[in-house]
């Protein structure tokens, strides 16, 4: 399922779900068959926008991940799934996080992708069609298990050496970027939950978990009973004393007298 952006000529958003078995079977073979999507109304990208254009065709949802069906195959070479990336940003850690992403949902068994490009700081515009070149990309992963957990990821538009963990931001932020909100169906505590954090433990190896949005909030709300109960103890504290010099200065005049 894709958004289209016909300004831009290219998918604001690509979501898709992803299987173990969709990652197993995944045997057909490349189609390298760029395409105009003819279901977009007001007509695709061509091919030929990129043609010498100095960037590659870059998937949005991976030809990788179609590879268990022809069809599937045939449909990720669509130019409405594809965008212009620069080569060493496509074929270097954009390919890495999309590596990534396969052993996800072999592991998880099924995992919801949705991505696509942030058009901010952008680098003009190739070919006839005047496709837009985003200045960075975002991908989010929704693992919706017993213990639903949310990853989101944004990258710029060029070369990179760095970790992908350096990438990591929260869910809530690639929105604002995108300027979509991709799991407005989740229920508000759950969504605010997972996507209000960037928490990289489960996903990658050496990370803890964070600690608990609900016990975060009972923290703080501990903290912020506690200096309020101080108060209390003084000011109790002060009327008692007040009331017994009150005492003894009234029992002292008793007896001058």
């Amino acid at each position: 399922m894709l958004s289209y952006n016909e300004r831009y000529e290219q998918a604001n958003w690509v979501y898709y779900s992803l299987t173990d078995s969709m990652v197993l079977n995944g045997g057909e073979e490349r189609s390298n068959s760029f395409k105009m999507d003819k279901l977009v109304p007001t007509v695709s990208a061509k091919s030929s926008d990129y043609t010498k254009s100095g960037y590659d065709r870059g998937h949005l949802c991976p030809a990788a991940d179609m590879g268990f069906s022809p069809v599937a195959m045939q449909e990720s070479f669509l130019m409405s799934n594809i965008s212009p990336q620069t080569p060493e940003f496509n074929r270097g850690i954009w390919k890495e996080l999309e590596t990534t992403v396969r052993d996800w949902a072999r592991k998880e068994l099924q995992i919801y992708v949705v991505t696509g490009p942030v058009f901010k700081d952008n680098k003009g515009s190739i070919g006839k069609e005047e496709v837009l070149v985003p200045g960075y990309y975002f991908k989010v992963i929704f693992d919706a298990t017993d213990q639903p957990r949310m990853i989101a990821f944004v990258l710029p538009n060029e070369k990179s050496d760095r970790p992908l963990t350096d990438f990591v931001v929260t869910t809530d932020e690639a929105e604002k970027l995108a300027g979509f909100d991709f799991f407005s169906q989740l229920p508000d505590d759950v969504e605010f939950k997972l996507e209000s954090k960037a928490d990289l433990s489960g996903w990658f190896t050496g990370y803890a978990p964070e600690t608990p949005i609900a016990k975060m909030a009972d923290q703080a709300e501990r903290k912020s009973e506690a200096p309020q109960s101080d108060l209390y103890f003084y000011l109790v504290l002060v009327g008692v004393i007040v009331l017994v010099i009150l005492f003894v200065t009234i029992k002292g005049r008793k007896r001058r007298r």
